[in-house]
């Protein structure tokens, strides 16, 4: 009967007493997202590297020089960046360079680039400051320096464990998740196996260790408890990423002689925090049991998109800054920013933040501008800056993957300002050819023409060029010929006795019209830079129009029309007529007929061609040369073809300048006017007072000049 004791005695050691083995707060689950790059996960590890006042480095490596001398980069009478040498001195960036000397006379100040007027190429000049009004600030040097830093960053990652986001010129944040799980396995082989009982909620097993080694870290203490807490897996973690950061840092620093600190915690914003913590040089990593106490010390309105409006509006509502202060508000005090703000708010001053490390930041503009002081006057001068910016954008293009048809825009905009008043025009980048700086800078002339015959352009006191829309480069695309009648199928409609009418080329742009007012106000100084514009303007019409024609041209020539030669030049004719094009020539302008072939009236007349005129057509072609027929005609003063149906409206173009221009000749030749009184040959055409440009005055006679403006067509 004594057997019984010991069992009970037994049970009692085994219910009361359980001898249970340490497990971790962290599960199997969570160390699988790991891998897998997941926000939620509380093992998650980001990186945050931040160069040590970047534009000052750039200078010190490029100019040889010792990091230990002080040195700032200047930009005309003011300083961006300051190397922490010079910082000991009491600079900061919200002082002049001539103040900046006095404090340190040692001061090393380097200009940064600048492009000048009419080149086309950034240069660094001894004398830029001096030249604000004919130099604009490149920063391309310093953009090409941070490329190599971002490919030195991802060569130090391994290939398929790496996730890199290039923050800014001189940040960049790092996902070192699956980088963390690989090591982690390697370093602690019990982790590897399946989870207890298959199930994925089975917590890990204890860390094996009770010391961890952040050699020269910056580690944030948790204040008053937790510090004696032995390690969890997220502490390891955090240590292993940690050691990774630091080898990314020797890297930068052995192969571009670049130094920067780096900030290691559970998220990004943390980690943007931890890297500006300790500088320049150091490295500050933030565990998860200690981000409350970190944060706690900081004002919110550091934290990134609490800076501005909302920020402020924090401040105004809660009477504090404090992150300290503000945790004792609850979530309902702070939702009377509104629900989605509150929450939010409420999330992120206790260190919570689950944005994902982007590898590729999509962006979605690039500018390039300068304020002008003094003002330019010119279309001359505005051109030479256009070619500044058309530069500028192209290189940061170039970044984006241009040149491989990678990402490309697809509108590019101009904005002027003339005193108060801002002016923009916009147009659309062609995506059937490669982009290239020629096209864009064609473009943006093009733009500021617009402006330019729009009237009062000058002075200019701001210019901007922007290009947008970016969106993935299109492959495999379809080149015009596919849409194209080509063949045996051409021949067959051509002889299938359809009316000619149903093949209708494209209709032609059609000119803006601008109202003929604005050919009169204009004085002989600014002649020349009108006409300049109005220039660039006909040579681009005429660009887009021969474009589409060649296309079209070449792409049926083939089978269409056989029997096609190239002349001398290697373009090919568009038509091989018997006789002589018939032409008809003015004082002013010669054109080519081409009336489209439905316009064409039928004729027993074969005789010779004469020359035509509006109401009148010419015989009607053969059928191949009817689809060659381009309906044109040349203006020898502009120097371009212009479709047949502006005809009219051009020659009253040309008419309104040479009446403008006879006009001021008359008034000039008037001696015997009175001075301060206009006399019939000084009447210029009213604006916009009831009465069109030209238009006899009501109930009085036709007045010099007057007579001589018929608008009406003929026909």
């Amino acid at each position: 009967m004594s057997s019984p004791a010991p069992f009970f005695a037994s049970s009692s050691l085994s219910i009361t007493s359980p001898r249970r083995t340490p497990k971790s707060k962290f599960t199997y689950k969570q160390l699988g997202q790991l891998k897998s790059y997941s926000t939620t996960t509380p093992l998650r590890v980001i990186a945050h590297v931040d160069l040590d006042a970047f534009y000052a480095q750039c200078e010190t490596v490029r100019l040889g020089l010792d990091p230990a001398k002080p040195l700032a980069v200047q930009q005309w009478q003011g300083l961006i960046a300051i190397n922490y040498p010079a910082r000991a001195y009491g600079l900061n960036r919200h002082i002049t360079s001539t103040e900046a000397l006095k404090l340190c006379p040692e001061l090393i100040m380097q200009h940064v680039a600048t492009w000048k007027e009419g080149d086309e190429k950034w240069a660094y000049h001894e004398d830029a400051f001096k030249h604000i009004a004919t130099h604009k600030v490149s920063l391309d040097p310093y953009r090409m320096e941070s490329r190599k830093i971002l490919k030195c960053i991802k060569e130090a990652l391994p290939e398929k464990e790496q996730r890199v986001e290039k923050a800014s010129v001189d940040e960049v944040f790092m996902d070192l998740s699956a980088h963390v799980h690989r090591i982690l396995l390697e370093r602690y082989p019990e982790l590897r196996g399946p989870p207890p009982y298959d199930d994925p909620t089975e917590h890990l097993p204890k860390v094996p260790t009770t010391v961890l080694d952040w050699a020269a870290d910056a580690l944030i203490t948790t204040g008053e408890d937790g510090e004696e807490k032995d390690p969890d897996w997220d502490d390891v973690c955090t240590v292993i990423a940690s050691e990774i950061v630091r080898d990314v840092r020797k890297a930068v620093k052995d192969t571009l002689g670049y130094t920067c600190s780096g900030g290691v915690a559970r998220n990004k914003m943390l980690a943007k925090l931890g890297s500006g913590h300790k500088k320049p040089n150091q490295q500050t990593v933030i565990r998860n049991r200690a981000a409350e106490h970190f944060l706690s010390d900081f004002k919110y309105t550091k934290i990134r998109n609490l800076g501005g409006k909302l920020g402020d509006e924090v401040v105004a509502m809660f009477g504090t800054d404090t992150v300290k202060e503000l945790l004792q508000q609850p979530l309902d005090q702070l939702k009377k920013l509104g629900d989605d703000t509150g929450s939010w708010l409420h999330s992120t001053i206790r260190g919570e933040d689950h944005s994902e490390v982007n590898p590729r930041t999509q962006i979605k503009s690039m500018l390039s501008a300068k304020s002008f002081r003094p003002a330019i006057n010119s279309f001359e001068q505005g051109v030479r800056w256009l070619r500044i910016f058309v530069a500028d954008i192209f290189s940061r293009c170039v970044e984006e993957g241009v040149l491989e048809n990678k990402r490309r825009p697809k509108t590019i905009n101009l904005h002027h300002r003339q005193g108060a008043q801002t002016r923009s025009r916009q147009a659309p980048i062609p995506q059937g050819k490669p982009l290239s700086e020629a096209i864009l800078f064609d473009l943006a002339k093009n733009l500021l023409a617009q402006v330019v015959v729009d009237g009062r352009a000058w002075p200019c006191l701001n210019l901007s060029l922007s290009v947008g829309g970016f969106e993935d480069g299109v492959t495999n695309n379809k080149g015009i010929g596919g849409f194209l009648v080509r063949g045996d199928e051409a021949k067959a409609m051509l002889n299938s006795g359809r009316p000619s009418s149903d093949i209708v080329p494209p209709p032609a742009k059609r000119r803006k019209k601008g109202n003929i007012a604005n050919f009169f106000g204009h004085r002989d100084e600014k002649k020349k830079d009108f006409d300049a514009a109005r220039a660039v303007l006909a040579a681009n019409r005429k660009s887009s129009r021969d474009d589409s024609s060649d296309e079209e041209i070449h792409e049926d020539e083939d089978d269409a029309f056989e029997q096609s030669e190239q002349d001398e030049s290697g373009d090919v004719p568009t038509e091989r007529p018997s006789t002589p094009t018939p032409l008809r020539q003015n004082s002013d302008e010669m054109y080519i007929t081409g009336t489209p072939p439905s316009a064409q009236p039928q004729t027993d007349d074969a005789g010779p061609s004469h020359p035509p005129s509006r109401n009148d057509a010419p015989p009607l072609q053969a059928p191949k040369l009817q689809q060659k027929t381009l309906d044109t005609f040349f203006c020898a003063r502009c120097n371009a073809h212009l479709p047949a149906i502006e005809k009219t409206e051009h020659e009253d173009f040309h008419f309104a300048m040479d009446l403008s221009k006879e006009m001021r000749e008359e008034e000039r030749s008037a001696p015997n006017a009175p001075p301060g009184r206009n006399t019939p040959v000084e009447q210029k055409p009213t604006r916009g007072r009831g009465r069109p440009p030209g238009a006899a005055a009501v109930g009085r006679g036709s007045e010099k000049g007057q007579a001589k403006l018929a608008f009406g067509r003929s026909g």
